[in-house]
């Protein structure tokens, strides 16, 4: 059974998440608190984890920014209460794979949870290696000249889209298409935070990438 890991301060709207998302068969427990959330969190198996940005004693921001310090890759999406775009490519920046802001529909966020849960599950491709960088795509786990480097599951996701088109120019419109759910509303902005995330950890030197190369109007190619 899938098991989803919900951190929310709100009483009500915790209780309402877990009944729902139980009610589609998901494997549910709630934490109200940023301590409480690190700790579940990086001490147990989960699926998914929905975060709240909002919370008590340590925000959401700052339990994304520790999961992915301790390398827990468990997808995150982020329940916001905040619009500012900058906001939002904040808690991307930080390693969150999606976003849902408030207030939200119950079906737009099962459609979310799915869509995020059916990326992590995509299928197999191997070893592919590029460089100094190996992936082992069906074990989820990234070296760079023999040591493990720590991807989101979206920049895994992304990583995957661009080793399977090497050579092949792709729009941000592409990008989006196969990386994330089709028709999902991300700006041409948050494609390009989370592909500047994605060289940080696997491109020589970041700022004249080598691999994901930058295609002037159109969007990127990868050279691996």
């Amino acid at each position: 059974m899938t098991r989803i890991l919900v951190v929310e301060d709100e009483p009500d709207i915790a209780l309402g998440l877990q009944d729902d998302l139980t009610r589609q068969g998901y494997e549910v427990e709630t934490v109200a608190d940023g301590e409480s959330a690190i700790r579940r969190a990086s001490g147990e198996n989960w699926d998914l984890i929905l975060l709240d940005v909002m919370l008590p004693k340590i925000d959401g921001f700052e339990v994304c920014r520790e999961l992915r310090r301790l390398h827990v890759r468990t997808p995150i999406i982020l329940l916001t209460a905040k619009v500012q775009e900058a906001e939002k490519v904040l808690g991307l920046e930080l390693g969150a794979d999606d976003y849902v802001t408030k207030p939200f529909s119950p079906r737009e966020l099962r459609a979310r949870i799915k869509a995020v849960l059916r990326r992590v599950d995509d299928g197999s491709m191997g070893v592919e290696r590029f460089g100094d960088v190996e992936v082992d795509f069906d074990r989820a786990e990234v070296r760079r000249k023999g040591g493990q480097v720590e991807l989101t599951a979206l920049e895994l996701r992304l990583l995957k889209v661009f080793v399977s088109h090497r050579g092949r120019v792709l729009t941000r419109a592409q990008l989006i298409d196969l990386a994330w759910e089709q028709g999902t509303n991300v700006s041409d902005r948050v494609v390009d935070t989370h592909i500047l995330n994605l060289r940080r950890k696997i491109e020589p030197l970041p700022s004249e990438p080598r691999f994901i190369r930058g295609v002037r109007g159109i969007g990127y190619r990868f050279d691996g």
